[in-house]
């Protein structure tokens, strides 16, 4: 079948026309948690030992392999990120030989109240729960990745290894949570480095413990307003700088900075296939045509 120029066009537009701004309005439909009013965790840095214990309780409540390392000081040797098996890791600031107390930093999923790798899935595979927790749907997902590359915290890893991949982070106990428990690593914490609760309550408490011991303190709450609010909050007496935390994030939540771009993605995902298909077929057409007009010269010749 002959594909002219002019209906490829028009029917390839037609069809990405149509197609554009739909995650944008799944979005939006979406209702957005009043950030205080949703769940959370406070970290005291301050309080942490260090001894690894909610590393042991989330692998244990995830089904992931145990925690890497028997000797913690060949653990803490070198710094560590989240991965496809590991939802937390716990990393030691400060060495022991250069004198005073090493600072102990739990790192896992933000859980931001306006997360970047939820705007940024197409098909809501990251969703933001009215509670709070940002999950993961294996079902929807179609492995595009944009969530890896959406997250300032660089939290969201992808199954490489597997045939059958897919997006791989911490879900804050949210099956725990609908069960009325708590976070298995709070559960597990011994000591009192991790608090869970709503997060407005957080908030309070860590102003409580800042203003009340200003001495002890950084007079900053990380999460309270970075990229616009995360669930996870951070008290410290080292600058977090130090402690591995991004401290050029800004207070701008991050799908407000890319909605534009994320509202394109749909088209160019879309058109791309269908233009690719038209283009073929075009081709193919004048082809046949160059081929048919070819046969008629060499008939006439032969004449």
């Amino acid at each position: 079948m002959r594909v002219a120029r002019r209906t490829f066009l028009k029917v390839a537009a037609a069809g990405a026309a149509s197609l554009v701004g739909r995650p944008g309005k799944a979005h939006a439909a979406r209702p957005r948690p009043a950030p205080n009013e949703t769940l959370g965790v406070l970290v005291d840095t301050t309080r942490c030992v260090g001894c690894r214990a909610c590393e042991a309780a989330c692998s244990e409540a995830n089904g992931l392999p145990a925690p890497a390392g028997s000797a913690q000081g060949s653990v803490f040797a070198q710094k560590r990120t989240p991965d496809a098996q590991t939802y937390t890791v716990v990393n030691r600031y400060g060495s022991p030989q250069g004198g005073g107390r090493p600072t102990f930093v739990k790192s896992q999923c933000m859980h931001c109240v306006q997360p970047a790798c939820a705007s940024a899935c197409l098909v809501r595979a990251l969703e933001k729960t009215p509670e709070g927790p940002v999950v993961y749907h294996p079902d929807r997902c179609m492995g595009c990745r944009y969530c890896m590359v959406a997250c300032p915290f660089g939290v969201p890893k992808f199954e490489f290894e597997k045939p059958v991949p897919t997006i791989r982070k911490c879900g804050f106990c949210f099956g725990r949570l609908k069960r009325g428990e708590i976070p298995a690593c709070v559960r597990a914490c011994p000591s009192g480095a991790l608090q869970f609760g709503v997060r407005g309550a957080l908030l309070e408490v860590a102003k409580t413990r800042v203003y009340q011991n200003p001495d002890r303190y950084v007079h900053h709450i990380y999460g309270e307003h970075e990229v616009g609010g995360t669930g996870w909050l951070y008290i410290s007496d080292v600058p977090f700088e130090k402690l591995g935390l991004r401290t050029d994030l800004g207070n701008t939540p991050y799908p407000e900075l890319t909605w534009a771009f994320l509202s394109a993605v749909p088209f160019v995902l879309m058109l791309w296939p269908p233009f690719l298909m038209g283009l073929y077929a075009f081709t193919k057409s004048q082809e046949r045509v160059a081929r048919v007009e070819d046969g008629g010269e060499k008939e006439v010749r032969r004449e």
